[in-house]
């Protein structure tokens, strides 16, 4: 049955059944419910192509994303993804992930928008300077920012605090005798990484900061490895280390343990982001509440339709210092 079909069995127009079951205020309670149960009756469902087209929305957001090969098996995205995905069931939405190369990600960007597809997109992995979240700002495109970036116009964003995170696991190290720290990073185009780098160097109150220690472009396992390899061949090498993203971070768990290193005995390790398959027990800076942050992203998703300002919508939450015994005194000399 189409829309026609349902309004001659009304006896009603077209544009008045449309009205009542899109939910305009003009239209009465009594003749919506009347619309309603008829269409349900009569096993009516809307073609969402002209749906989107009559009202202006899709009543779907959007997350497009160039997934690592670790990404679908990753606890913290899936939290995420599923508090998105919960708060909108909730609003009668739904979420859309489409994946996409490195090299097509902002084309697909353009896409979505001139299509009209998506009421809404989310931008994950932000960058220092990032071109998908010009290009949505300019074109004033609802979005939120999973991480900050660059930009000298409000924009709607969701983020933990990189600074506070790192400074905590500096003065951790320091304060239990730790003197030659090392950091692996993600690539420092991302802005968090970017944020967590300069907070390391600067948490170091002004020490000179040996640049042998400070390794980049790692953000899955075999790189996390490989670096966690060059810091073993150092000499000195470091007596602890600080690994700002889990992927890496498991990489270089398994370094230590082939080259028979015993993590806080001999080398202290640190880790941005939950480990839960580690054969041993790290140190992590958690990222608490990641599915309560899916919703907190979804709802300001929702406030962004509603006419809410983007710079009313900027989140930052504090992450927690979880230790365990791979971090212990550094003993003399």
């Amino acid at each position: 049955m189409n829309l026609k079909s349902l309004a001659d069995l009304l006896g009603m127009s077209k544009t008045t059944v449309s009205r009542a079951l899109n939910g305009y205020p003009e239209v009465s309670d009594r003749t919506r419910q009347r619309v309603l149960a008829a269409a349900q009756a009569a096993g009516y469902q809307a073609n969402p192509a002209a749906r989107t087209l009559a009202v202006g929305r899709s009543n779907v957001f959007g997350i497009i994303y160039p997934l690592l090969p670790a990404d679908l098996g990753d606890p913290m995205f899936l939290d995420v993804v599923g508090g998105m995905s919960e708060a909108l069931e909730a609003a009668h939405m739904n979420l859309i992930i489409a994946p996409v190369s490195a090299a097509n990600e902002l084309p697909s960007y353009e896409q979505m928008v001139r299509g009209k597809r998506v009421d809404g997109l989310v931008v994950s992995r932000t960058l220092v300077h990032d071109e998908r979240i010009a290009y949505l700002a300019k074109s004033r495109f609802p979005f939120v920012a999973h991480g900050r970036t660059q930009l000298s116009e409000p924009y709607a964003w969701f983020d933990y605090d990189n600074e506070a995170g790192i400074r905590k696991a500096v003065e951790c190290l320091r304060a239990h005798g730790h003197q030659r720290i090392a950091m692996i990073s993600a690539p420092l185009e991302l802005n968090f990484a970017a944020q967590r780098r300069a907070a390391f160097i600067s948490s170091l109150d002004g020490a000179t900061v040996n640049p042998r220690y400070l390794i980049e472009t790692t953000i899955e396992q075999r790189s996390g490895y490989l670096a966690m390899r060059r810091l073993l061949e150092l000499s000195p090498r470091p007596t602890g280390v600080i690994v700002d993203n889990h992927f890496a971070g498991a990489g270089a768990v398994r370094a230590l343990l082939d080259a028979g290193i015993a993590i806080g005995d001999e080398i202290s390790l640190i880790v941005w982001g939950s480990l839960q398959d580690s054969p041993v027990a790290v140190s992590t800076i958690e990222q608490p509440r990641a599915r309560e942050a899916g919703r907190v992203m979804a709802d300001m998703l929702l406030a962004l339709n509603e006419g809410k300002p983007a710079a009313e919508l900027q989140t930052l939450w504090q992450p927690e210092l979880v230790l365990t015994a791979s971090v212990r005194q550094q003993s003399a000399g």
